[in-house]
């Protein structure tokens, strides 16, 4: 499988909307990124390329590829391609179409309408019916549904319609019968039709409608619009009739029932829709599928296909549909009288071409087995699912039509249970348990700290009291001790003059008396180094009291929350 949806990491937010509008419960795969974030990229292994989800996009991350720079490429170089239109051509640019295919047939390419294929098809299916080739069929003008069957109802390709599409009926009437051997590029709606291109071989460049005005625009290509409201054309070979309606819901079935009114044909559109019901078909006896079940993955059809990038509402391209239905009923001819005859169109195919021709094989894609309830029973365990109830939530937030659907991409390794609800919840409830767990730890460790806290502060307000005692007594015992000092130097002086006294004596008193005197200057020195730490003690108290007092009223403000 080619990669035909692209996904712009940077630009994914995560919402799984793409998941919600897809169909195919394998073509996305979900994943957790360091950051936190979730993006979800696309499987091309089991992606159809419905192009739904490039729809559904409002955030820019998801785009498709075709073939339009690589086609215009060659033709702007002087290469003639075969230009193939589709019949939305004139629902998507209802104004400029015809100036559009001139602007192609100027740079020598060979036009050829897609409508004329699509009478081809009806033609097919009308023999083959006649002549019972077919089963109750599927019709496959829609290359997505041809791809979702092959990939997820492989069981239903023995109902899938073997008539090729219109496109492809139309490649091989310009290749095997007008013997055009140039490359074909096909103007359409449709993103899957690549795949359908690659799978049969019958085209060469799928140009969507969208891509090829983004082209235009860059390149500063102006096609004016015209005047001319009618819906003719002068192609290659000539322009086809009824099959231009095919683009609408129902298209096949209303041309085939222009042919033969009695037959038994059941329409559906939308992905919503039709996949849901092809997979209901799937389980239904052969003996309750209608004849024809004509279907189609775009809700409005292919005029407002993902590819299509018109600004047309469904009421719009209705009209223009209805125009072109009646244009054509006015250029088919019957050999019959009010038109009740033969289609001489028909007449010619019958004659000029061969069933065999428009006929085509499939190929079914390998399956993925499906979990056993026993392996899902482990899945569910780590969503946070572990009853009955909680598994059948539903609540369609991971992009799944159900949490059973959710553990199956997730066995498949396609999502994470960090993407379920449920499982977010419940890690958040437990989550919040451990921190309400905390909370209360965190309270009584408050608690002791504040107690400790006060404890503190009373110890250092005794401590800050001591100080003052002993700076007050320091400072008295220096002013005593000065006093002593003095008073002793007096003495010794008065001995050391006074000749009335004994001469040993007076040298034992005095030298008693310095002995003395030399302990007072100790202790007076003792007493200003203490004066002295007193104050570098007083100074980182007070600064230790600041602390503490900013811790209490933290502890406080925690406390209070």
């Amino acid at each position: 499988m080619s990669e035909l949806i692209i996904v712009r990491p940077d630009k994914c937010v995560g919402c799984n909307s793409c998941v919600r509008a897809c169909p195919c419960t394998e073509a996305n795969t979900t994943r957790a990124l360091e950051d936190g974030r979730f993006i979800t990229m696309v499987n091309s292994d089991r992606c159809i390329a419905c192009g739904a989800c490039v729809k559904a996009c409002n955030h820019g991350a998801r785009d498709y590829l075709d073939d339009t720079d690589a086609a215009m490429s060659r033709i702007m170089k002087g290469e003639k391609l075969v230009i193939l239109a589709t019949p939305s051509i004139k629902t998507v640019y209802p104004t400029r179409w015809k100036n559009i295919l001139e602007w192609f047939r100027k740079k020598g390419c060979i036009i050829y309408d897609v409508s004329l294929g699509a009478d081809i098809c009806t033609w097919a299916h009308l023999r083959a019916i006649e002549n019972k080739r077919v089963p109750n069929i599927i019709t496959q003008p829609c290359a997505a549904i041809v791809k979702y069957i092959e990939s997820y109802q492989p069981k239903l390709l023995t109902n899938l319609s073997p008539i090729h599409s219109p496109i492809a009926c139309a490649c091989v009437f310009i290749r095997k019968y007008q013997k055009r051997t140039q490359p074909i590029a096909v103007l359409s709606p449709c993103i899957a039709k690549k795949n359908e291109f690659m799978d049969t071989g019958v085209a060469d460049f799928n140009v969507t409608f969208k891509k090829l005005n983004e082209y235009f625009d860059r390149n500063d290509i102006r096609i004016a619009s015209h005047s001319d409201s009618e819906y003719e054309y002068d192609f290659e070979d000539m322009q086809g009739q009824l099959g231009g309606v095919y683009p609408r819901p129902g298209g096949l079935r209303d041309n085939l029932w222009q042919h033969d009114p009695d037959i038994n044909i059941t329409t559906s559109e939308g992905v919503h829709k039709v996949y849901p019901e092809l997979d209901m078909y799937a389980q239904m006896p052969e003996f309750k599928h209608p004849e024809v079940f004509d279907v189609l993955s775009c809700e409005f059809g292919c005029n407002i296909g993902p590819g299509t990038g018109t600004t047309q509402t469904a009421f719009d391209v209705m009209s223009s549909m209805r125009q072109y239905e009646n244009n054509a009923k006015s250029r088919r001819k019957t050999t019959g009288f009010r038109g009740n005859g033969d289609d001489k169109l028909f007449k010619r195919f019958d004659d000029e071409l061969k069933l065999n021709d428009f006929m085509r094989n499939y190929k079914p894609a390998k399956q993925t087995p499906p979990p056993t309830e026993q392996q899902l029973e482990g899945v569910y365990e780590t969503m946070g699912m572990h009853t009955d109830q909680e598994r059948n939530y539903n609540c369609h937030a991971c992009g799944y039509k159900s949490c059973r659907d959710m553990a199956i991409a997730i066995y498949r390794g396609l999502n994470t249970p960090d993407n379920c609800i449920v499982h977010a919840k419940s890690v958040l409830v437990a989550k919040h348990s451990a921190l309400a767990t905390q909370h209360e730890k965190l309270a009584e460790i408050t608690n002791e700290c504040l107690s400790l806290s006060d404890t503190l502060k009373s110890g250092v307000d005794q401590i800050m009291t001591n100080m003052t005692t002993i700076g007050e007594s320091t400072k008295a015992t220096s002013e005593r001790a000065g006093v002593v000092n003095n008073l002793l130097k007096n003495v010794v002086a008065f001995c050391n003059s006074n000749t009335t006294m004994d001469a040993g004596t007076v040298k034992q008193l005095v030298t008693i008396l310095e002995t003395t005197i030399s302990a007072f200057s100790a202790l007076d020195d003792n007493v200003n180094t203490t004066n002295e730490s007193s104050n570098i003690i007083n100074k980182s108290i007070s600064e230790i009291t600041e602390l503490v007092d900013k811790i209490n009223a933290e502890l406080h403000k925690t406390t209070e929350v």
